[in-house]
Order: structure tokens, then C-alpha cells, then sequence
């Protein structure tokens, strides 16, 4: 078992896969071992093969929140959401202070557009991480989706304090300058810096709106 998370640890996955194996033929029931071999199939995008190990290791110990985050990660990457969002419930009903399934059940509540509940997560992750750049973007998201252009754009001025390379939100934050607040020229600023990182969508808004006719 412990060259297994070893070789997890060096992100050997098939490696670790061959020792999870040897520890599941001397007893098919222990639970890390079918835990951690999932998590190996998952990071070799092996997603569909990983899910049953994950049901495994719940019938084996339904009381750790390891295989419920990880089951969920899975259903996520398959956009299973309704799946994803019920493991990610029970895996933070068996551990609260796991901030990593607040963030992913975050995420897919956002995927899924149920907006008001996304934020509650991105806050409580903010709140216990005030420099989770994602986090902030996330809670912007879900923000800006519950129409509420003001306090997404704090989100996204934090965000992009924390995290000055990240284009999308600098486009969002342009964009929301100019349609909500009618502040064009820190909206152009703004779109101008998305693209100089990469952002493509900002061009449109830079042509239409910025360049002088």
C-alpha cells in the first residue's frame, strides 16, 4: 500500500494502479486501496473505469468522505452534474472543513446555474482562503449571474489582484464595466489587458467599442 501512494505521490499512476492491484488480490475489500486505485484510473483520464472503485470503496466504508469527492469529481468530468452534485453533498456532510469539495460542488452548482447556492460555497471558501484567486473568480461568476453587476465586479477586482494573468476575468470585468456601469474608457483598459493575455473574445468588444470609427 505504501509504494502505491508513493508512486501516486510521483504521479506514477500506471505504477501505482500495479501496486493497488497486488493489495486488492490479498483483500478486494480494502478500501483505501480501491480508493486511491480509482483516483490513479481517474488522473490517466480513465474515468468510467474509476467510478466502480469508488462504489466499491463506499459499500466498503461508506463513512469516509474520500470515495463520495472523488465519485463526484468523476460524474463532474462526465457532466453527470445531478450525480456530482448529490456525492459532493454527502462527502461534505461526512467532513465540513474539506474545503476542496465546497469549491467542486461550487463549481457544479455554477455549471448547473443554480447561482444563488454556487456563491454560498465560493464565500465559505474565500472566507476560510481570502487568496483563492478561483475561488473569487467562481463567486464572481455567481454573482454576475444573479444579476448583481456591483459586487461581481469586487469579486473580479479581487480576483485579478490575486491573480494578474488571468484574461477572462479582466474581460469580465471590462465588460461589465461598459454594460452595466457605462464606463468606457477602465472598460477598454480592462478589455485591452484580457487580450494582451490571450483572451481572443475581448477583440470583438475592442473593435465595436473601443477603436476609434
Amino acid at each position: 500500500m505504501k509504494v502505491g501512494l508513493e508512486k501516486m505521490d510521483a504521479q506514477a499512476w500506471a505504477e501505482a494502479v500495479t501496486q493497488f492491484d497486488q493489495v486488492l488480490e490479498k483483500n478486494p475489500n480494502q478500501a483505501t486501496a480501491l480508493n486511491a486505485k480509482g483516483v490513479a484510473l481517474f488522473q490517466q483520464g480513465k474515468i468510467k473505469e474509476a467510478i466502480p472503485l469508488f462504489d466499491q470503496a463506499i459499500q466498503v466504508d461508506s463513512t469516509s468522505y474520500k470515495p463520495w469527492f472523488n465519485r463526484g469529481n468523476a460524474h463532474m468530468e462526465l457532466t453527470n452534474y445531478k450525480a456530482a452534485l448529490a456525492d459532493f453533498n454527502l462527502a461534505t456532510a461526512l467532513d465540513p472543513s474539506q474545503l476542496d469539495i465546497l469549491f467542486n460542488r461550487g463549481t457544479t452548482l455554477l455549471t448547473m446555474e443554480a447561482y444563488e447556492d454556487a456563491m454560498l460555497d465560493f464565500e465559505a471558501v474565500v472566507k476560510a482562503e481570502p487568496n483563492h484567486a478561483e475561488a473569487h473568480f467562481r463567486l464572481a461568476k455567481a454573482k454576475l449571474g444573479m444579476n448583481d453587476p456591483i459586487h461581481g465586479m469586487e469579486s473580479l477586482s479581487t480576483t485579478v489582484n490575486l491573480d494578474p494573468k488571468n484574461g477572462e476575468a479582466y474581460y469580465l470585468l471590462g465588460v461589465t464595466r461598459m454594460s452595466a456601469l457605462g464606463q468606457k474608457n477602465e472598460g477598454c483598459a480592462d478589455l485591452k489587458m484580457a487580450l494582451s493575455l490571450g483572451y481572443q473574445e475581448a477583440e470583438t468588444w475592442i473593435t465595436d467599442f473601443c477603436e476609434a470609427k
